[in-house]
């Protein structure tokens, strides 16, 4: 399973970025690999409009089984993950990526 995170950094230790279609990175764990890969977004932040969608297909790019953010994502981008197959888990706004995992491990993250 692939499991994707939208973060302030690129590693364990980074804080969570509460937004989808803005975050800065995403960090994604592979957990059958036991691999971490990262994404820089932060060129979503020049966009006026449609920063979610855009977003939602670069994850999907990433072959993500699972998203786990802060508040997530919007109308538009939530119908290309679902398309995609990819569950959404949010809650996770103020925890650390590990926080997050051990979060969605411990079945206490909402799933939208």
């Amino acid at each position: 399973m692939r499991i994707a995170f939208t973060t302030k950094g690129t590693n364990w230790d980074s804080k969570m970025d509460p937004r989808f279609g803005r975050t800065e990175y995403f960090l994604v764990y592979d957990e059958l690999n036991k691999k971490i890969e990262t994404l820089d977004n932060r060129d979503s932040s020049k966009d006026a409009h449609g920063a979610g969608p855009k977003t939602a297909q670069k994850l999907f790019e990433l072959k993500a089984d699972v998203l786990i953010t802060g508040n997530g994502p919007g109308g538009n981008a939530g119908v290309v993950l679902e398309k995609a197959g990819t569950e959404v888990f949010v809650g996770a706004g103020e925890m650390t990526v590990k926080e997050a995992y051990e979060a969605y491990q411990n079945e206490s993250l909402k799933k939208v």
